[in-house]
């Protein structure tokens, strides 16, 4: 097997917002130790992984939306993605074992773009309900 050219790979101010958000929730779920498993799958997987492989997710805008507001935010990004992208530049998701990874191949460069944990998105009715 031919050896892959190797890309940059580089994480966004937004990419370590998201982390750094991860981070307490898991610490407000009881689960920190799961975060130290998150920084080592992405150091010892997903980042050399992405860097041999920037193609290895799917093509993000591709996947089918499913309500207006995710139409809307897709056809947002895709905009704002097309504003700085070149040919064969691409957006891209992947999924790990418990979180979704947003990122753009851009040339030569992969940019971490967004990360979140499946269970991050949640409603809090607590803080709804009247008192």
């Amino acid at each position: 097997m031919a050896e892959t050219a190797r890309h940059t790979v580089r994480l966004t101010a937004h990419f370590e917002r998201n982390l750094e958000q991860i981070e307490a929730f898991l610490w407000e779920t009881e689960a920190p130790h799961a975060f130290d498993a998150l920084l080592d799958e992405l150091t010892d997987t997903v980042i050399p992984n992405l860097g041999r492989f920037p193609h290895m997710g799917r093509v993000f805008p591709a996947r089918p939306a499913r309500s207006v507001e995710t139409t809307n935010g897709i056809e947002r990004l895709e905009a704002q993605f097309n504003d700085i992208a070149n040919e064969g530049d691409q957006l891209l998701d992947y999924v790990m074992s418990n979180y979704l990874l947003l990122y753009a191949k851009i040339h030569t460069v992969v940019c971490l773009l967004s990360i979140g944990h499946h269970r991050q998105l949640s409603f809090d009715l607590a803080n709804h309900w009247p008192s």
